[in-house]
């Protein structure tokens, strides 16, 4: 299923980016092309190395380095599939309201893919109400949500929250690949 497949994965600033090397990994293995785009804070967490090693593969976090095609052009292209995980409630945010102001945002912004998105939070954030409103705006817009697990959070609170486990995310996204 996943061979020949191009997954973009898109990181954000959030704890559970260090679970998403343990996606990329379980992608790559399974046959999957995976491109990594990493936010500039995604970067204060896992560091690019750590993904590159997994993938195999260039990681993308500067939208002004190319020497082609404009860089969020051909990445948001290039995939079958777009996947953010973690996606913080910033990153949410700047989707629902049409933001682009790094490379992944310009990315998600100017693809035609299916993107999919597995939210990472505090239990507060995930049930504030402009969370709620900017979900129901990119559910509506065709954003696939992973809903967040329940467990204990990094902020040493327990609740809804925590970013699904990469075998679950594996598992969602295999129907919108057949």
């Amino acid at each position: 299923m996943w061979r020949d497949k191009v997954i973009l994965l898109g990181i954000t600033g959030g704890i559970a980016a260090y679970k998403s090397v343990a996606l990329a990994s379980k992608l790559t293995q399974a046959g999957a092309s995976v491109d990594v785009v990493m936010t500039p804070a995604a970067m204060e967490f896992v560091q690019p190395l750590s993904f590159a090693a997994v993938t195999h593969r260039p990681v993308y976090h500067n939208p002004w380095h190319s020497d082609r095609k404009p860089e969020h052009i051909a990445l948001a292209e290039r995939p079958d599939l777009i996947v953010v995980a973690p996606c913080t409630a910033n990153t949410m945010a700047k989707l629902a309201h049409g933001l682009a102001d790094n490379l992944l945002t310009s990315v998600l912004l100017a693809t035609k893919k299916p993107v999919v998105l597995a939210p990472a939070m505090n239990t507060g954030m995930w049930t504030a109400k402009p969370t709620e409103r900017n979900l129901a705006v990119l559910r509506d817009d065709g954003y696939h949500i992973i809903e967040p697990g329940t467990g204990n959070l990094a902020c040493g609170d327990a609740g809804v929250g925590r970013m699904a486990e990469p075998e679950d995310i594996l598992k969602a996204l295999e129907p919108l690949l057949t």
